[in-house]
C-alpha cells in the first residue's frame, strides 16, 4: 500500500514563501503522476499543480502560475511544491496526490489520483 506523507505547512504573512513536502513509501512506478491538491474552508478540492515521473510535465492551475514550483527527486521518492509571494487566497489544507496511471483520466482531477497524503494546512494571513 502507497503511503503518502506531507510536511512543512505553516503559518506565514502575505508575500512570504513556505515549500512543502511529500514523501512517497512507494515504488517510483506506483507514483508516476503526482499531484498537489488544496481545499479552502468552504470550498472543493482544487488541483494545484502537477507533475509526471520525468518532470518533462507540469501543469500549473492560473491562479498560482509564477508563484509556485512543483518538483520532484525519484530518488527519494518525494514529491516538492515551492510557494512564493504567497495570498491569504492560498490559505488551505495542502494534499499530495499520486497514482501510477491516469488510465485516460484528466490530471487536474481528483478522479485520477488512487493514493492520498492526509494534508499539511497552510496558512497566509494579511
Amino acid at each position: 500500500q502507497v503511503q503518502l506523507v506531507e510536511s512543512g505547512g505553516g503559518s506565514v504573512q502575505a508575500g512570504g514563501s513556505l515549500r512543502v513536502s511529500c514523501a512517497a513509501s512507494a515504488w517510483t512506478s506506483q507514483v508516476h503522476f503526482m499531484a498537489w491538491f488544496r481545499k479552502a474552508p468552504g470550498k472543493e478540492r482544487e488541483v494545484v499543480a502537477t507533475i509526471s515521473r520525468d518532470a518533462g510535465s507540469e501543469f500549473y492551475t492560473d491562479s498560482v502560475k509564477g508563484r509556485f514550483t512543483i518538483s520532484r527527486t525519484n530518488a527519494k521518492n518525494t514529491l516538492y511544491l515551492q510557494m512564493n509571494n504567497l495570498k491569504p487566497e492560498d490559505t488551505a489544507v495542502y494534499y499530495c496526490a499520486a497514482t501510477p496511471s491516469l488510465r485516460g483520466k484528466l490530471k487536474n482531477t481528483t478522479e485520477a489520483y488512487d493514493y492520498w497524503g492526509l494534508g499539511t494546512q497552510v496558512t497566509v494571513s494579511s
